[in-house]
């Protein structure tokens, strides 16, 4: 495998159309004639729950409703239920969630969720538990329950920008250097740079050239991320911008 960088990178045409997106993924998903594109989106909704999750559970449901809510909904959109009415030119694609959400919360009576988890359907493989440990610990503020859902939007995409880059560094025998290098990311505060070059028998300067090469590659990851909720790549920019002041906020 190529060095971090280099002309081989599978992503270095970063501003390019991407042939598969979220949102392509949900509109074949919603046609009969392609049954095996229903995986992918359950795929994807394990993926991004959590922010739908969170949402919930801001809005004021306890932990049990807001779990019976959650797998419901993705019953009922598994079930082509709101797929019929996706739309890619009305927006992005977490927008189109978060409205499919409130449709689906306006809709639904707490009775008809608990009479029926699931919608009758197998219910997706979402690691509740860990995630009211997650919500429980998540810092108390009066941000709205519809910015703390673009917040965890965005650490879900950094979460999985992250985990494919370092899989891409693994894959290069380079686990050990990101997993040294990955306090970087965050900012420029960090071990001194001798100390990293020391443990890692590189120089210097080699250490503040992998840091550099580690942040361009995230960088790109992330807007490859970014790239697959958007139906125009003209959009990412913008998105990415939007979405990394969130967390900044």
């Amino acid at each position: 495998m190529s060095p971090p960088g280099q002309n081989s990178d599978p992503i270095r045409d970063i501003g390019r159309p991407f042939a598969t997106t979220h949102w392509s993924i949900v509109l074949a998903a919603g046609d009969d004639n392609q049954p095996d594109s229903k995986a992918a989106l359950a795929e994807l909704c394990e993926a991004y729950w959590y922010p739908l999750y969170s949402y919930v559970r801001r809005r004021g449901h306890d932990a049990d409703e807001a779990q019976d809510m959650a797998q419901e909904f993705f019953a009922v959109l598994l079930a082509k239920e709101h797929l019929r009415a996706a739309d890619p030119n009305r927006g992005r694609f977490r927008s189109f969630l978060l409205a499919s959400m409130n449709n689906f919360l306006a809709n639904q009576r707490r009775r008809q969720l608990a009479q029926k988890r699931g919608g009758g359907q197998a219910p997706l493989s979402l690691d509740f538990e860990s995630a009211e440990t997650r919500f429980t610990h998540e810092p108390s503020h009066d941000l709205t329950p519809e910015k703390i859902y673009e917040r965890r939007w965005a650490m879900a995409l950094l979460d999985r920008a992250l985990s494919m880059l370092r899989q891409e560094y693994a894959a290069g025998g380079k686990a050990a250097l990101f997993d040294r290098l990955s306090v970087f990311l965050a900012g420029d505060r960090g071990p001194a740079y001798c100390e990293i070059a020391a443990e890692l028998d590189m120089t210097e300067g080699a250490v503040k050239v992998a840091i550099h090469r580690l942040r361009t590659r995230c960088r790109e990851h992330l807007r490859c991320e970014v790239a697959q909720t958007v139906a125009d790549p003209g959009d990412v920019a913008d998105e990415l911008r939007d979405l990394l002041a969130v967390v900044r906020s």
